[in-house]
């Protein structure tokens, strides 16, 4: 169900849509083998994982793993991957969800075993889990993972200048001629952008919103995004964009941050190495790390109320 729209620049068209056919068979194979609910190589994967067996892994779904397991634990477990059976438990790992939200009862007994990436033993080859109740589902890194490696594979086929966009989640190549890639940012609350910045060559943005996969129950509205520590959507964050080197990081610290919440988001920020964030709250109100505050240019009239808040 994800939009991927890649834009190049200075490129013959005949050589253009090759590698958009190219790219395209990448999708599909990474789709194919990492999907969290359709028939794929993760959930045999998660099978095995839940008799306690040692799971034999390929090299592409293990590095995915492996670099997830060091974020997770990076985040103090606010990204967490192994929470696949809370996001089913919610009706997530659905592709039109729909509710009603879960039992407190059902919550409760879940955040009793709760699982987290520490559950996770990984080999050579192989995986292993010491909880049962560990599901892995990737679908708050795979997409910008998947746009680095997508960008990656058209620099591979001598393509220079390029955008790989996977929904929030972009990753850059080279310029746009003589400038650079100008990328605006989804208002989480009105139509259009609420801001734009100028990316350079090899950076990732990924943007998490309480907007982008929810369910309406009962007139309220629930998120995919799950505070761990209360087993619901997590309160008080609209949307938060993260700027990073790579794009497996910026997508897991963007909703990481999301869920840490306004008090807890500079820390994890800090120790998950990124330093570029936009936090917007539900009331609207921005906050900005001062490197990303240095380079962001507001589009809307008036500016937002924003605060610079530096990292600890």
């Amino acid at each position: 169900g994800t939009l991927i729209e890649i834009t190049t620049y200075g490129v013959d068209d005949a050589v253009a849509q090759q590698a958009d056919a190219a790219i395209e068979k990448d999708f599909l194979r990474m789709d194919h083998d990492w999907h969290a609910w359709h028939k794929s190589a993760l959930t045999i994967l998660n099978a095995r994982l839940a008799q306690g067996q040692a799971a034999p892994v390929d090299t592409a779904l293990l590095d995915l793993i492996t670099r997830a397991r060091r974020l997770s634990l990076a985040s103090d477990n606010f990204f967490d991957p192994a929470l696949g059976e809370l996001f089913a438990l919610w009706g997530f790992q659905s592709d039109e969800p729909a509710g009603p939200p879960p039992s407190q009862q059902k919550i409760t007994a879940l955040l009793s075993k709760l699982p987290t990436m520490s559950d996770l033993h990984i080999t050579a080859s192989t995986v292993r889990s010491d909880n049962p109740k560990l599901r892995l589902d990737f679908g708050a890194i795979a997409k910008g993972y998947a746009a680095q490696l997508a960008i990656e594979h058209l620099q591979h086929l001598g393509i220079n200048n390029a955008i790989v966009a996977a929904a929030g989640d972009l990753h850059v190549l080279g310029s746009h001629g003589k400038r650079p890639w100008h990328i605006g940012i989804r208002h989480p609350r009105a139509p259009g952008i609420i801001a734009s910045v100028d990316l350079k060559s090899g950076e990732s943005i990924s943007t998490s919103g309480d907007y982008e996969r929810y369910f309406t129950f009962q007139g309220k509205r629930y998120h995919h995004l799950l505070d761990p520590r209360t087993g619901y959507p997590a309160q008080g964050t609209a949307a938060v964009t993260v700027i990073a080197a790579d794009g497996a990081t910026a997508d897991a610290a963007a909703t990481a941050l999301f869920i840490a919440g306004a008090h807890d988001w500079p820390r994890i920020a800090r120790a998950m190495g990124v330093d570029q964030v936009m936090r917007i709250d539900q009331q609207g109100k921005v906050q900005l790390t001062p490197a990303m505050a240095a380079r962001l240019h507001f589009e809307t009239e008036p500016a937002p109320v924003s605060t610079v808040v530096p990292l600890p």
